[in-house]
Parts: structure tokens; C-alpha cells; sequence
């Protein structure tokens, strides 16, 4: 019997041994792959990790920090990113997927617009290389393209590959359009050319948008400064908080080439605009039942009409189609127009064409259609972003 039992003793102390070794094994198997966490944070062979960024706004990144400026730089569904100091060694043992950026970035190629503002603020123009355009309304990227300090390298989808490897592309920095042409990202990562995707268009708060900049601070070494432009911006619109809502309704959109109206679904970053600016969006539940990620949403102007019609305020939006002045240029988009209720009282506005390529500017904006919406007459002689239309 007794033996029996030192049987069963030692087979269990055995069992528990081989299933310690198991783990142990699989810890180790796990290290520097991403998926393994420490409070919430990749285990990354050889590095300590120290804190995780508190973010106030945006939900599509995160952004880890470990002992000796290492940091992991992880958006959601997407890119997963180590950065490496200056003079530092990359950890050994990382997951193939994960991109290691080396500081200093240099060369990079920049095909998302909305992140040229970013860069602008954090004085990092020098470091970018190549674009996907030369069609810029930040005035620094304007005068960068008239001193020929960048090459074009081509639109998202259209890459000039050749370009990118003889310039020694370090990083291509893509939106999300790329990913209707995924091919176009694989031929890139093939050639060697580290690509990531970002994903501020995903963000709901307009102050998400902003809130990037923290992501490119650390890429590039100045996170500092990305703190100091991202809290000026935010306390522009937390100023607002308590402002009571005007009750007025907000419309906001552009005709096509077609004559069909694109406005904003009510879920997203331009009606929380309206909303934190005093305004109330007039459209409650457009798009709702729509699954993709797009924002805006097409319709025919009759349908447009039904609900826009009794407008307070209209908003044209030039950011991506050719810009407009007056009053007779709105009705040569659509001579129906002259029905609605904003411009028969004359609350017309239209935005510039740089408005939607200021991600770095939010809150100024926020503040401007506030200005708007509340009849602040000499806050609306100051303003960059929007104009009367007359």
C-alpha cells in the first residue's frame, strides 16, 4: 500500500513538474511576439516595461513605454510598432509583423494628408522625403514643395517603388484608403519598405484626430512638444463643455459631380463637432444602420432636401472639392438650394479648403463654428477656417 501510494506521489510530482517545464516553455516561446502581456503590455524580450500613455481622446492607438526610451506602438486591427532610440539595439526574438523604426526616422514618405499638420507642429517637415501630393494648404508644406525639398513619390495606390528604394524610404505612412488596394502595401513590404497604416479618420472625437500627434511624437522623438500642441488644442474645446446648445440645426455637405449630396452620418467626428460647438446636427440617425467605416454618406438631393431644408445653419464643405465664394456658386451646385431656410436668413457658410487638412487645429475650429452658431460677430471677423457665403 505504501508503496503504491509513493507511487502515485511521484507520478503526480512528475506530472506537475513536466506541466511547470510546459509553461515555462511557453513563456519563453511567447516573449517578444506581442501577444504576450505584462499589465496590459507586450512582453518584449530583454526590455522592462514602465507605463502605458494615457490617452484622453483617441481609441485607435496605444502606445506602451519600456526602460531605456524603448516604445510600442500598437493601433487597433492594424500596425504594431517598436521604436528604437538612437543608438540602441533592436531586442531579439520580435515577432515578424512588429515594425522596428529606428530614431532618428528620416526619408519618411507621407501619403496621408491628414498627418501633414502633425508633422508641421512638431517641426518635423525635414524629416519627410517623399508625398503622395503636392497639393498642400499648410502653408510650410507649400513652401517644402515650391523649394522642391520633397520628391513625389505618387498617390496611395500608385507608388513610384523605384523612387522609394533608391531614396532609402525608412517608413511609409498610408491612411486607410490603402486599404481598398492591399496588393499595393504587400509590394511594398516586399521591396523592404517599411508601411504603416493610421487610422485617425477612425476616430469619433474630433479631438482623437488630434491626439495622434502623440503617436507621431514618439516616432520622432518629440513627445513634448506633441503634448504641449495636443493640451492648447483641447483646452479650446474644453472651454465649451458647459456651453448650453443654441438649438440651432447644422447641415453640413457637399454636391458631386453627379449632383448627389455627401453629409456626415450622425455618428462621427463632424456631428460631435457641431454638438460641442452649441450645434444640433439635423440629421439624428443617418447612416445608423450602415456597417462600414466610412463617415459620409451619399443621397439624392430630394432626399437631402426633406430633412435639410429647415436648416438654421448651413455649412458647405469645400475641404475636398473645388472651392467657393459666394452665394451664386452654392446655386450653381444646385439651384434648390436657394429654398432653404439658412440662406434666405443668411446663415450660408462655407469652409476653406484647408480646413480638413488641419487635424492639428480642431479645437479652433470647434471654437470657430461656435462663433457660428452662438452670433458672435466679432469672434466671426477672426476666423481662418470658415466664411459667409454672400
Amino acid at each position: 500500500m505504501a508503496k503504491k501510494n509513493r507511487a502515485i506521489l511521484i507520478g503526480v510530482i512528475g506530472l506537475a513538474v513536466a506541466i511547470a517545464i510546459g509553461c515555462i516553455i511557453l513563456i519563453f516561446a511567447d516573449l517578444g511576439s506581442g501577444d504576450s502581456k505584462e499589465g496590459g503590455a507586450p512582453v518584449i524580450e530583454g526590455l522592462k516595461f514602465q507605463e502605458k500613455v494615457k490617452l484622453k481622446y483617441a481609441n485607435q492607438f496605444s502606445i506602451y513605454k519600456y526602460k531605456g526610451g524603448y516604445a510600442y506602438l500598437e493601433i487597433v486591427d492594424g500596425d504594431k510598432l517598436l521604436v528604437v532610440p538612437k543608438g540602441k539595439k533592436v531586442p531579439k526574438n520580435l515577432d515578424k509583423n512588429v515594425i522596428v523604426v529606428k530614431q532618428p526616422l528620416q526619408n519618411t514618405y507621407l501619403v496621408s494628408t491628414a498627418v501633414m499638420a502633425l508633422f508641421d507642429s512638431l517641426d518635423a517637415l525635414d524629416n519627410i522625403k517623399f508625398v503622395g501630393t503636392n497639393h498642400w494648404y499648410i502653408e510650410n508644406a507649400k513652401r517644402a514643395v515650391e523649394e522642391k525639398k520633397w520628391i513625389n513619390a505618387g498617390k496611395y495606390n500608385t507608388p513610384d517603388y523605384e523612387a522609394l528604394i533608391n531614396g532609402k524610404c525608412e517608413l511609409a505612412i498610408q491612411n486607410t484608403m490603402i486599404l481598398h488596394n492591399p496588393e499595393v502595401k504587400e509590394k511594398l513590404v516586399d521591396l523592404g519598405i517599411k508601411t504603416m497604416i493610421e487610422k485617425s479618420s477612425y476616430e469619433s472625437h474630433p479631438l482623437g484626430r488630434t491626439e495622434w500627434i502623440k503617436f507621431f511624437g514618439v516616432l520622432l522623438d518629440k513627445e513634448e512638444l506633441a503634448n504641449k500642441v495636443f493640451d492648447e488644442e483641447a483646452a479650446k474645446v474644453e472651454k465649451l463643455e458647459n456651453t448650453k446648445s443654441t438649438g440651432k440645426k447644422v447641415i453640413f455637405f457637399y454636391v458631386n459631380t453627379r449632383g448627389n449630396v455627401v453629409t456626415y452620418k450622425s455618428k462621427g467626428y463632424v456631428p460631435e463637432m457641431i454638438k460641442i460647438a452649441g450645434g444640433k446636427y439635423a440629421f439624428s440617425d443617418l447612416g445608423k444602420e450602415e456597417d462600414n467605416k466610412l463617415s459620409t454618406i451619399n443621397m439624392s438631393m430630394e432626399e437631402f432636401y426633406n430633412t435639410a431644408k429647415d436648416a438654421d445653419i448651413l455649412i458647405y464643405n469645400c475641404s475636398i472639392v473645388e472651392q467657393i465664394h459666394t452665394l451664386d456658386e452654392l446655386f450653381e451646385k444646385s439651384p434648390v438650394l436657394k429654398d432653404f431656410k439658412a440662406v434666405k436668413e443668411g446663415n450660408a457658410w462655407c469652409t476653406s479648403r484647408s480646413m480638413f487638412q488641419q487635424t492639428n487645429k480642431m479645437g479652433s475650429i470647434i471654437q470657430e463654428m461656435n462663433a457660428i452658431f452662438s452670433g458672435d460677430k466679432e469672434a466671426q471677423k477672426k476666423m481662418e477656417y470658415l466664411f459667409k457665403l454672400k
